[in-house]
């Protein structure tokens, strides 16, 4: 009776350290960092500057796009963000001294726009984050679209861009003097 008793109870042991004993070699989940957003945090060690939650809404045919996201700088001195995207002009924004731009928020500023994108939503595009003396960090970043409703006033507008047509001159119907005989 003592014998089933103990095994019982070693049983049960076993049990519930198989049932539990994969905490104890596995990671915690909430020790990992991530976004929890649809951006990407970006941090440079060496630069003064951070950026959170950056993302770029794109027309469909991503041809053109708005880059928006959180620089934000804790320094007390005023800092560049340079942002480098390959065969496009880089892009800067001046952060002022322990603060933080809000690019594309409703109380922020305006996203900066990228002509000639050339990546469609759903895609990473690869950019350059350079701020300071630093050397920088090249990060994928994500191209989304106006699908969703609070992205929708982010896609860019292109009837700017768009050649407009001119009207052409159609010829007047004119009839040619007959000829006198």
């Amino acid at each position: 009776m003592k014998s089933r008793l103990a095994a019982s109870a070693a049983i049960s042991a076993l049990v519930l350290l198989g049932a539990t004993g994969c905490t104890f070699i596995s990671p915690q989940a909430t020790t990992i960092e991530y976004s929890a957003s649809d951006g990407v945090n970006v941090s440079d060690a060496d630069g003064p500057l951070d950026v959170r939650n950056a993302f770029i809404v794109a027309t469909e045919d991503g041809s053109v796009g708005n880059f928006v996201g959180a620089i934000v700088n804790p320094t007390d001195e005023k800092a560049t963000l340079t942002i480098a995207l390959a065969g496009i002009d880089p892009l800067t924004i001046t952060v002022p001294a322990e603060s933080t731009k809000s690019l594309g928020a409703e109380d922020g500023e305006e996203p900066l726009r990228i002509v000639d994108l050339d990546t469609k939503p759903g895609a990473t595009v690869e950019i350059h984050f350079q701020s300071g003396d630093s050397t920088g960090v090249k990060t994928e970043v994500p191209v989304l679209d106006g699908t969703l409703p609070y992205y929708a006033d982010l896609v860019p507008d292109v009837s700017e861009r768009a050649p407009q047509p001119t009207p052409t001159p159609t010829p007047t119907d004119t009839a040619a003097p007959a000829p006198e005989d």
